[in-house]
């Protein structure tokens, strides 16, 4: 018991230090909140920009609309900032904003456990353990890559690399090379390793829609203007909004709009792509928007090269150095790259929380598929709140602004518990029928928006549910997680002071609570109240 009462305690644990941990921090310092610690596995900041540095790496999202409102950058290079401008960003904010003294580098998160009588989590790490009052999961979608389960890769001879884990030691210069995928990642290698390889064979399961990037250098009169004149970058950054805004209108409510973005697509193919085979292997056949619609000036050109085919079909097997694919084409190659992705929908750190039940969050997952309160908390965990929760993806604007949105709901929580707490610890676990309304509503949304047209995608789990996108405007998004409405929770304290007894775990996503459920739980969508009924929607 000594060794407890002597183990380090803080207020606010944050996993990661991408833009979801380093926004989270500033907006906790922000607050007066300055008990709490960033948990970082690697030796510096950056996250998924840390970690990415294949060539060709660099933002799909305009610069000044993907960098956080608290912090403008008016020296961004170019108008889609690649990965080392984006990682120095990341650098100065935590350089100004005053965060290292926080963060815990080389410190892995190996399991968080709810401890229901102290009412908070014990986080171990590789470094050590601790305990806090609320942790915040910033670790991401795009932090752990996943490689596809071929036969015969462990017997390949070559190199293989995955797009997130690439080696710059292996030079490709004339070497035969095959890219095994055609998304974002995909798009970004192809151009800038194809001039330098012997021979490129790219293994494309199912094509992409492609839209012009029209990516320029911003000029040194445009900088010095935004440094000047700070009310112009925030022009520049409202009117890409506004375009990103619409765009993501079209895709949720406005289908019969999509074929003007088809016919954009198609004819930024044909100006690079003479030969009638190769336009036919990459037209996609399902509706723009199904799956992430990628930006690029430069991926068509690249496939249009002498040294480069395209295998229309996936890859099946690896014997020794050759890579068969689905319908029996083979290819030799001396190295492999895996742009296949990450675990989104299944997001690794699910494994390692337990919650009130004793169960992880991947078994409160198992049955409905990942899910949670306007993405940011999940009943059964209290006190755990995600930075890019379930359904917070976005397929056509900036994820800064979902984190923002969700650091507001943050900010409001921790103000919510100080007001519960009353000189004594309080937590927040979310009612069943709370996140059952919810998402019931979310899926029904989602269900007749063109993500759910019939492609397979990363916004859809290996089930086909639809559990990490976004079907709305980031405005709606910031509307619905402007404010923590304690009638979607349940109030816990300490025992002896009122706290409640543990739930039996209802379903989220089908049937409904019975009345044996917590005091004062809505039964129905109707008995929530009527802002909380209107967030829903």
């Amino acid at each position: 018991m000594a060794a407890e009462d002597e183990q380090e305690h803080v207020r606010v644990a944050v996993i990661g230090t991408g833009f979801g941990g380093l926004g989270a921090a500033v907006r906790l310092r922000r607050a007066g909140v300055t008990d709490f610690v960033l948990l970082e596995r690697r030796g510096a900041v950056g996250g998924t920009w840390h970690d990415n540095t294949y060539p060709g790496c660099a933002c799909d999202i305009p610069s000044h609309l993907y960098s956080f409102s608290f912090a403008p950058n008016p020296e961004w290079p170019r108008s889609f900032s690649p990965q080392p401008d984006i990682r120095a960003y990341l650098e100065r904010v935590a350089d100004t904003f005053g965060l290292r003294q926080h963060i815990r580098f080389d410190t892995e998160v190996q399991q968080m456990t709810w401890d229901a009588e102290e009412l908070h989590w014990r986080v171990e790490t590789s470094r050590g353990a601790l305990t806090a009052d609320v942790v915040v999961s910033a670790t991401g979608p795009l932090s752990e890559p996943k490689l596809p389960d071929i036969p015969g890769l462990d017997s390949f001879e070559g190199k293989v690399f995955h797009s997130a884990t690439w080696d710059h030691g292996y030079d490709l210069r004339g070497k035969r090379v095959a890219v095994i995928g055609t998304g974002a990642s995909a798009i970004q290698i192809i151009p800038a390793i194809q001039p330098v390889v012997g021979e490129l064979t790219v293994f494309q399961r199912t094509p992409a829609w492609v839209v012009p990037r029209n990516d320029r250098r911003i000029t040194k009169a445009e900088q010095k203007l935004h440094a000047r004149f700070p009310a112009t970058q925030k022009l520049r950054r409202l009117a890409l909004w506004g375009v990103h805004e619409l765009e993501t209108q079209v895709f949720a409510k406005y289908p019969k709009l999509l074929p003007a973005v088809e016919k954009v697509s198609t004819l930024h193919m044909k100006r690079a792509v003479k030969d009638p085979e190769l336009r036919r292997k990459l037209t996609p056949d399902y509706r723009v928007g199904c799956k992430r619609t990628l930006v690029s000036d430069d991926y068509y050109p690249a496939l249009a090269q002498s040294n480069t085919q395209v295998i229309d079909s996936g890859l099946k097997e690896i014997r020794g150095n050759t890579l068969v694919s689905a319908d029996g084409r083979e290819a030799e190659v001396d190295a492999i790259v895996f742009c296949s992705g990450f675990y989104v929908s299944d997001m690794p750190v699910a494994d390692l929380v337990k919650g009130a039940d004793g169960e992880t969050l991947a078994e409160s997952w198992a049955e409905d598929g990942m899910n949670a309160l306007r993405g940011t908390t999940t009943t059964g965990f209290p006190n755990f709140l995600f930075v890019i929760g379930p359904n917070t993806g976005l397929g056509t604007s900036s994820m800064i602004l979902i984190i923002e949105a969700q650091l507001n709901y943050l900010v409001d929580y921790l103000r919510k518990l100080d007001t519960l707490g009353g000189g004594d610890k309080a937590a927040l676990d979310v009612r069943p029928i709370a996140q059952h309304t919810y998402n019931a509503k979310l899926r029904e949304r989602i269900s007749s928006s063109v993500w759910e047209t019939g492609c397979t995608s990363w916004y859809l789990d290996a089930q086909g549910r639809p559990v990490a996108v976004w079907p709305g405007t980031t405005a709606e998004f910031r509307k619905i997680t402007r404010e923590v409405w304690l009638e979607e929770y349940e109030v816990l304290r300490r025992s002896g002071a009122g706290r409640t007894g543990a739930r039996r775990k209802a379903p989220l996503l089908a049937g409904s609570v019975g009345r044996g459920a917590a005091t004062h739980a809505f039964h129905t969508a109707e008995d929530m109240p009527a802002h909380a009924r209107e967030d829903a929607r």
